[in-house]
């Protein structure tokens, strides 16, 4: 039997790559055991609002396309979260992204992602880069 090589991965180009990566991100945090019951309580019922603010957000972070306007900060503050929280869910947004996409705006999303973590912690009163550390296998 011969191998068979997959296609390489695409960068995230287009608005339908914004919206694959988004669910599939927020389908595991849901999942997750540690971030699933936090989402769960400050979201609960119909997750398409949110979903749909999550698109524009990265769409206007990945694509600047204007389409978000917004402060993702302020919602984060009374939320029971602390710096682990951080690092799962950068250790969930960064394998979404590496499963799914590779290449210059992929890597844009996790830096993003990652500034974006450690931006909230230093407002939350924690520690920045607490939490962010991604170990290697």
């Amino acid at each position: 039997m011969a191998d068979t090589e997959l296609p390489p991965l695409a960068d995230i180009r287009t608005e339908e790559d914004i919206t694959l990566l988004v669910h599939t991100f927020y389908d595991k945090v849901r999942a997750d055991e540690l971030l699933g019951p936090v989402f769960e309580k400050a979201i609960p019922g119909d997750w398409g609002p949110h979903l749909q603010i999550m698109c524009n957000f990265w769409s206007m972070m990945l694509l600047y396309s204007g389409k978000y306007k917004g402060d993702p900060m302020t919602k984060h503050f009374s939320l029971p979260i602390d710096p682990s929280h951080f690092s799962q869910w950068l250790l969930l947004f960064n394998s979404t992204v590496d499963t799914l996409f590779a290449g210059e705006v992929a890597d844009n999303a996790k830096a993003r992602a990652k500034n974006i973590g450690r931006v909230m912690q230093s407002m939350l009163g924690f520690t920045p880069n607490t939490g962010l550390q991604i170990k290697s296998n």
